[in-house]
């Protein structure tokens, strides 16, 4: 082979070394291009279903609603996680550098990725070690605007993470997202956020941690059930003595400084944050209610809202005090109570007991149970009477008792008779037997819609018995249409809202004032002047005159349902409105000592005791005047079915007649009633209170009994549905009933 061809030969190959390298090289770089572009693609796809990173509010943490009394102080709180937010200026500053210091030591000098935490944390791994790669702002994110993913062990997720960091330190400083991540961070104990923590673990705000307590603090994060100071305090001191060494080593802290807390013991001082049952509880649960009516349930347990309202701690305390008291006297372990108290200028509920004991009963009775009214409900068909000019001192039959049908036999309460007295007369007995004619002359319809317009929303059937009280009407519906009359006529929706805030400070409620005229304030005192001759000698409520000590008139109407089942009084001052129920909850006969409950034994006094007590201190103050006169009708113009036809043409009764002839049983109930022995074992058997005689075998038309609570489908404490927070009836305010 000639020289010539071997270098051919040679020339040859060393071009297919080449080409073939070239195409290696060629194969690697296209492969490399298209896993590039493959890995690109991947890429994109992660990134592109993404939160709105860019809307400050995907950083917004839950917030507790807040709720405050009528004095601006807290009365509960809704949460669903345990967080107070506070500005940076409200944290100590060793807590700012701790946290730096032991979470992300470089995170003033990163972009919101740290490469060379990265890089740290895989040789650290290598070693069989263990450290976090995540910084502050990655932390931040994780918890915030991508929470849903913050479990997912993926690399998607990292990616994720890592590009929305990036973004965040774009739009925030580091101080900003500092502040953010520690109002965010779970501490251990239920604790979210740095002031929770703080009240959490030593009962003090953030600002005023020290050194050894704020090094505590920032050792939680990574581990907060190991690290728990009140759980595992030798961990805690621990952990914290390693954060205190790091901040030596960063140059925040001073080596005495680090001796001295070092040398610190732990001393923990557990606070407490109030809950959702707050102070009050049962008032408390119909704010949450009204809420829920018109927010969702993240906003009101987690959005931050201020609610402020009508609830006046002073007052509520007394009457808690006052039902208590009787409570105790009466010795009945079975027996609830409820109350409710408005103010009858405003509508303002002041004070609400809504059971005996929220822990053992949550059914809020206050406003939430549908209870038979008895003889209280007589008031509506007063003023049903005096508006359609029916004078006070119009006679009507009182004898029992009466056959008002071929089914039903009514009578007074013991069987007793009252003759043909005046109207104001038999309200001041409760004569069950001249009531019902009175309704029956005016309209069973016309009573109903003139206990509609006074503030009872409960649904009223218009049968004869309807002014015996047979519907069920929640005790904060007597207390609104009671403060009607008392307010001169003006009716206003018992409000528990006045005004909310969003986390912000923004208002998106507040309660306008807007009373409607629906009785003229003649026919309002006219009525209330009636209604006084119940707490007069004679009347079923006489021993108010002689425990009452207030400087105010007071007026009401006694009530009992069917076999003493449910027990009222309903009283008036030109301050309050008040209601008040006694019973049980499985709607049975009360018994108090060794007989039958009666509201004079229950009800009455503690009008009397919560009276006094909420105004006792109150100036001279009396009901809304009244310049007009009533042009009522003739009293022989009106005739009654058990009435004879002349019996207004005799001589007018008057409560001063009436005050004489006070019955035996009525002087036995006033010597032993006072405010320091137990007046429970005396039976009432004057006035009309219930309308189950002895010896009638039916004495209601048949009908179904009410139930006590609400129906499988019930109306929230302020039935009529609406659009504003709370609202009901069209969405008119928050507190309607």
């Amino acid at each position: 082979m000639g020289v010539r061809t071997r270098r051919a030969r040679q020339h040859s190959k060393t071009h297919a070394v080449k080409f073939g390298i070239a195409g290696a090289f060629g194969f690697m770089a296209l492969f490399g291009i298209a896993l590039a572009f493959s890995l690109s693609s991947l890429i994109s796809s992660w990134l592109e279903d993404l939160p709105d990173y860019a809307s400050a509010d995907a950083y917004v943490v839950g917030e507790p609603t807040t709720v405050y009394a009528a004095d601006h102080s807290v009365i509960a709180e809704f949460y669903l996680q345990n967080r107070r937010s506070v500005n940076k200026d409200q944290i100590s500053p060793y807590v700012l550098k701790a946290i730096v210091d032991t979470e992300d030591s470089r995170f003033y000098k990163h972009n919101g990725v740290d490469p060379q935490g990265i890089v740290r944390a895989v040789v650290k791994t290598a070693r069989g070690g263990s450290e976090g790669a995540s910084t502050i702002t990655q932390q931040l994110v994780r918890n915030t605007v991508l929470s849903k993913e913050q479990f997912e062990q993926t690399i998607r997720r990292k990616v994720r993470e890592a590009y929305i960091s990036i973004q965040m330190e774009k739009m925030y400083t580091k101080d900003q997202i500092l502040n953010m991540y520690l109002n965010t961070i779970y501490f251990g104990h239920g604790a979210y956020g740095i002031q929770a923590a703080a009240i959490t673990y030593f009962n003090k705000d953030a600002k005023d941690l020290t050194l050894a307590e704020s090094a505590t603090l920032a050792g939680l994060p990574q581990a907060p059930s190991s690290y728990d100071p009140l759980v595992n305090p030798d961990n805690a001191v621990a952990r914290r003595n390693i954060v205190l060494q790091r901040m030596l080593t960063s140059g925040d802290i001073t080596q005495d400084e680090c001796d001295a807390a070092t040398a610190e013991p732990l001393q923990v001082n557990a606070g407490k944050f109030s809950d959702s049952k707050g102070r009050y509880p049962y008032f408390s649960d119909y704010i949450k209610q009204l809420l829920l009516a018109d927010f969702d349930k993240n906003t009101v347990m987690q959005g931050g809202l201020k609610v402020y309202t009508t609830l006046d701690p002073a007052i509520q305390d007394k009457a808690q005090q006052a039902t208590d008291k009787r409570l105790k006297l009466i010795g009945n372990k079975r027996l609830e109570a409820a109350l409710v108290a408005v103010e009858p200028q405003t509508g303002h509920i002041k004070a609400m007991i809504g059971g005996k004991d929220y822990n053992t009963n949550q059914f809020n009775l206050a406003t939430q149970a549908y209870r038979q009214t008895g003889s209280s409900f007589k008031t509506f068909t007063l003023a049903c009477a005096i508006n359609n000019g029916m004078s006070p001192q119009t006679r009507v039959n009182c004898n029992s008792p009466i056959q008002i049908s071929p089914l039903w036999t009514l009578g007074n309460f013991g069987n007793q008779s009252f003759g043909t007295i005046s109207i104001e007369h038999a309200f001041a007995v409760s004569s069950n037997t001249g009531f019902v004619q009175v309704a029956q002359t005016l309209g069973n319809n016309n009573v109903a819609d003139m206990a509609h317009n006074l503030g009872v929303h409960a649904k009223l059937d218009a049968y004869d018995s309807m002014t015996l009280g047979v519907d069920g009407v929640p005790v904060i519906q007597m207390a609104e249409a009671y403060a009607t009359i008392a307010a001169g006529g003006q009716h206003r929706d018992a409000i528990a809202i006045t005004k909310i805030e969003d986390r912000n400070g923004n208002t998106v409620y507040e309660h306008k004032d807007a009373p409607s005229q629906v009785i003229s304030p003649e026919v309002a005192r006219a009525t209330i002047d009636v209604m006084k001759g119940v707490c007069k000698a004679g009347g079923t409520a006489s021993q108010l005159a002689g425990s009452v000590r207030i400087k105010q008139p007071i007026a009401g109407k006694t009530g009992t349902s069917q076999e003493c089942r449910d027990l009222w009084f309903c009283g008036i001052t030109p301050n309050l409105s008040v209601a008040i129920w006694f019973g049980y909850i499985e709607e049975v006969p009360v018994r108090v000592g060794g007989g039958l409950g009666h509201p004079y034994n229950t009800a009455v006094p503690l009008f009397g005791d919560f009276i006094n007590l909420a105004l006792g201190d109150a100036g001279v103050a009396d009901f809304p005047d009244a310049t007009g006169t009533i042009n009522f009708k003739p009293n022989d113009s009106w005739t009654f079915k058990f009435t004879s036809a002349d019996a207004n043409t005799a001589q007018t009764d008057t409560l001063e007649t009436l005050e004489t002839e006070e019955t035996q049983e009525q002087q036995t109930q006033t010597q032993h009633e006072n405010h320091n022995q137990n007046a429970n074992t005396h039976e009432h058997n004057s006035g009309g209170e219930n309308p189950n005689q002895p010896g009638n075998e039916n004495p209601n038309p048949p009908r179904p009994r009410p139930n006590p609570s609400p129906s499988p489908n019930p109306p929230s404490p302020n039935p009529g549905g609406g659009g504003n927070p709370g609202g009901h009836n069209g969405g008119q305010s928050p507190n309607e009933h």
